[in-house]
């Protein structure tokens, strides 16, 4: 007989189903699902600034129960960022009470988005705002001297978002802006100028009543200041400009939404840190050229690819403007068309 015909195996133990174990689901008691919750009464809200992992949103806004909640954001939204200027809907204590927190669950769709691209200066692209419609840079005459190629990144940025620049100079008591404005004149720019000593709030908060402005400029340039004469309440702490290297210090370090409350009615500034650089690798330069309206019309007479730079062989943009079609203000607005499209492509050098 050979072993294998044996029917010796009294060594061998034997199972049965009850001694079989299965590992228990570590993160819950039961598979997960794809399907989520449809949170048919969540409540909208405005996001008004953001704090290490806690946001701040405003709800039932304009209305007698309008107040602030704080709220975190859930896990399904972990991979999308969710950014000042937001409208969001929330779940959960929605009181606003001392130790209450509520839950983002949802992100409206947004009208715009402003952000800046990763570059020499900072690695990582960053979402600036969302949902701004207006975007005001500010820039000092002096003091630290004004950036025209920063101020052309931000009107690349502007542009390509879909959001109407303004510009506000600060501190013309201490120089005289007109040779820094003149890089500017063919873009039909509302401009703001401003004395350390007399501040224009009358005029500059009459174009911000209705809209949500986005401030931007470079650190040292009373952005914070004039925030803080928009807004009496905002307390955004001011520097001032370092007096060997001439550039100012960072002093706003979050982004923060502050309504504008007048008798003639309301608005938001949205103040954001001071930067000494905006990444645009993300522009797309179709949208420049949209921004000008009267050149696009004449650039679809371009040849495909054309560049509209001034070496640009047949370009219909060049040819219009040498003819005189546009006037003397044609010249002005193809120099600075120019000028932003070559500052796309540029390394930033401040």
């Amino acid at each position: 007989m050979s072993w294998w015909e044996s029917d010796d195996d009294e060594d061998e133990p034997e199972f049965d189903e009850a001694d079989i174990r299965v590992r228990p689901n570590p993160k819950a008691n039961r598979p997960r699902t794809k399907t989520r919750p449809a949170y048919t009464q969540a409540i909208t809200a405005r996001v008004l600034g953001v704090d290490r992992g806690r946001y701040t949103v405003l709800v039932d806004e304009n209305l007698e129960t309008e107040h602030e909640v704080t709220a975190a954001r859930a896990r399904e939204l972990r991979k999308q960022p969710v950014v000042n200027g937001d409208r969001v809907d929330i779940v959960g204590d929605s009181t606003g009470d001392d130790g209450t927190l509520a839950r983002i669950v949802r992100i409206q769709p947004r009208t715009t988005l402003l952000r800046r691209s990763a570059d020499d200066t900072d690695a990582i692209e960053r979402v600036v705002v969302a949902n701004a419609d207006q975007m005001l840079i500010v820039v000092a005459a002096a003091n630290p001297e004004p950036r025209v190629r920063l101020v052309d990144r931000y009107l690349v940025a502007a542009y390509d978002a879909g959001i109407r620049p303004m510009l506000v100079v600060t501190k013309t008591d201490l120089a005289d802006p007109s040779e820094f404005l003149a890089n500017f004149a063919g873009l039909g720019l509302t401009v703001f100028t401003s004395r350390s000593d007399d501040i224009p709030l009358d005029i500059i908060t009459a174009d911000l009543i209705g809209h949500e402005t986005v401030f931007v400029g470079h650190s040292g340039v009373g952005k914070s200041t004039l925030v803080n004469a928009l807004v009496p309440d905002a307390n955004r702490a001011t520097g001032v400009v370092n007096t060997v290297t001439g550039r100012g210090r960072h002093t706003s370090s979050s982004t923060v939404s502050l309504r504008i409350d007048v008798p003639a009615g309301r608005g938001w500034a949205i103040d954001t840190p001071g930067v000494r650089s905006f990444g645009l690798g993300h522009v797309d330069t179709a949208n420049i050229l949209k921004s000008f309206t009267d050149l696009d019309a004449i650039a679809q007479r371009c040849p495909r690819g054309c560049t509209h730079l001034p070496d640009a062989p047949d370009c219909a943009i060049n040819e219009a403007v040498a003819a005189g079609e546009l006037g003397e203000q044609g010249v002005a607005r193809l120099d600075s068309l120019q000028r932003l499209l070559t500052t796309f492509s540029e390394r930033p050098t401040f």
